[in-house]
């Protein structure tokens, strides 16, 4: 899998001076989601490259303008568990939700495998997070990931392959795992897995992919190299300070921090369980006078679910901005956020100049803790809405 950003405009020239060709059509995913939609002349002609290119190879999965990839490689019933796959960007992580062996690379080693359908991989060590009890009301995966940050550090799981276990990882819903898994490149691990079971099946089946139960998956028992336990029974809603992940506390901690913006957006944060959860905490209020709530789904289709179940109606008459799903503001373009604006957001990553301006000021936090600030116009826990 690849995007507008990281395939065409950089794979085609590699592949007309090599002369090479596709390896397998059918197993080539390209999604647009990063520069649309087109806001300038540079991003036209980033786009317009991958949509020639697409018609010139006769790509028979190519998703325009849908969703973001990690959100529609699943959505079009490309994942299964068991499956080995790579994407052209760091959160291809997300696969590992559905018990595949899913990790990012570069344009070279992209290049490599778009050839020859191989690609050298060392076998990592493997982590075992292991998450006993269950999340309270206003906690979700989001929270989860950021106190594993804040305690292990963006290199805790620095080439290794993290396993998401206990039974507070599966009494969570397939987007809430997506999660987990997509932030497993802010721990620095290679891949992060949840053992497919039930759950994955059903939403699988879904969306049309058909699931044995010889395919389910018990990672529960097997070998690990490490294993770290959490009681989700006590943690509470997490936020973590510019810039970046790892400077994880309590929401409790910037209870005083005002801000400017609150973003609910991205592969990390605006699926259809994000969506319904900020709308929750909205529901039948008004953002606090001067800010502004910014809602970008992670894929039409979200969109549209979000906008049958009344979420997306909640979220725009509690004041929110609705912008085009893709990838905008969470990766700087197109949408990128004003400088000096004091911004909380439900993506992956607040490291510096990542949402745009360098002197942007982004904590990061669930949607429903995104949800709570807008209100409040402070960073606030969403708990107190949800009384």
């Amino acid at each position: 899998m690849f995007h507008d950003s990281s395939g065409p405009r950089r794979l085609k020239p590699m592949l007309e001076e090599l002369g090479a060709d596709i390896w397998d059509r059918s197993r080539v995913v390209l999604v647009m989601d990063h520069y649309v939609p087109e806001r300038d002349e540079d991003s036209r002609r980033i786009v317009r490259i991958a949509r020639e290119w697409a018609h010139e190879q006769q790509l028979p999965h190519v998703y325009d303008s849908v969703g973001i990839c990690h959100v529609v490689l699943p959505r079009e019933g490309h994942l299964r568990p068991g499956l080995f796959c790579v994407g052209g960007d760091s959160h291809s992580t997300t696969g590992g939700a559905f018990g595949a062996y899913m990790f990012g690379i570069g344009s070279t080693e992209m290049l490599g495998v778009l050839v020859t359908g191989e690609i050298w991989l060392r076998v990592p060590r493997t982590l075992r997070m292991h998450w006993t009890g269950q999340l309270g009301p206003g906690v979700y995966a989001k929270d989860m990931m950021l106190h594993m940050i804040g305690q292990l550090g963006i290199n805790g799981g620095a080439y290794q392959a993290v396993e998401y276990a206990g039974p507070a990882v599966r009494a969570l819903g397939m987007e809430e795992r997506m999660t987990l898994a997509n932030m497993s490149a802010e721990l620095g691990a290679q891949v992060g897995l949840v053992a497919a079971d039930a759950v994955t099946r059903d939403w699988l089946a879904g969306r049309g992919v058909s699931v044995a139960d010889a395919d389910l998956q018990a990672l529960e028992g097997e070998a690990y190299d490490a294993r770290y336990t959490f009681d989700a029974a006590i943690l509470t809603p997490q936020v973590a300070a510019p810039h970046s992940p790892v400077n994880t506390q309590p929401v409790s901690a910037f209870a005083n921090v005002g801000i400017d913006i609150a973003y609910i957006g991205a592969c990390t944060g605006a699926k259809l369980e994000d969506l319904t959860a900020a709308a929750a905490v909205l529901r039948g209020r008004q953002v606090g006078q001067g800010v502004r709530l910014i809602v970008a789904p992670a894929s039409k289709a979200d969109e549209a679910q979000a906008e049958a179940r009344g979420a997306m109606q909640v979220l725009r008459e509690a004041g929110a901005t609705v912008l085009p799903t893709g990838c905008g503001a969470c990766a700087g373009y197109g949408d990128g956020l004003p400088g000096g604006a004091t911004v909380i957001s439900s993506t992956a990553r607040n490291f510096r100049g990542r949402m745009g301006a360098a002197d942007t000021q982004v904590y990061l936090a669930s949607p429903a803790t995104v949800a709570a600030s807008a209100l409040a116009g402070r960073i606030a826990d969403p708990r107190e809405e949800l009384v």
